[in-house]
């Protein structure tokens, strides 16, 4: 069996280190992007990615806005979308699930977590 490859998008390059070197460790293949603009040019490829990764708070495109428009790239409809973020505030899963991503998860990170996710 393969390695599943994430794509992880985050504004934060210290996040993107973070989690590529804990999923790398746990052996996931990762692509990253700093911004959700090139997150869609790399998702409109045929590149193999298993699941995606999306800090809900950027600049310029967040994660609500970009989550639908990676749900409706006919190759990504399926693609597994995790939400990231740091406000885990009451109500923030449900508005991350309603923009689509299939889960979420708050910062920091729990691990174990995390792993349960993109193993399903």
């Amino acid at each position: 069996m393969s390695k599943k490859r994430v794509l992880i998008i985050d504004d934060d390059a210290r996040n993107i280190f973070a989690l590529k070197a804990t999923l790398r460790a746990k052996s996931f293949d990762c692509l990253s992007c700093l911004n959700a603009q090139d997150a869609l040019d790399i998702l409109r490829t045929d590149e193999v990615i298993d699941a995606v990764l999306i800090d809900m708070m950027m600049p310029d495109m967040d994660g609500y806005e970009a989550i639908p428009r990676i749900k409706n790239l006919p190759n990504r409809a399926q693609t597994p979308i995790i939400a990231v973020t740091a406000q885990a505030m009451v109500g923030d899963r449900e508005k991350c699930l309603r923009a689509g991503a299939t889960d979420y998860i708050a910062k920091p990170i729990d691990v174990d977590r995390l792993l349960q996710l993109l193993a399903d």
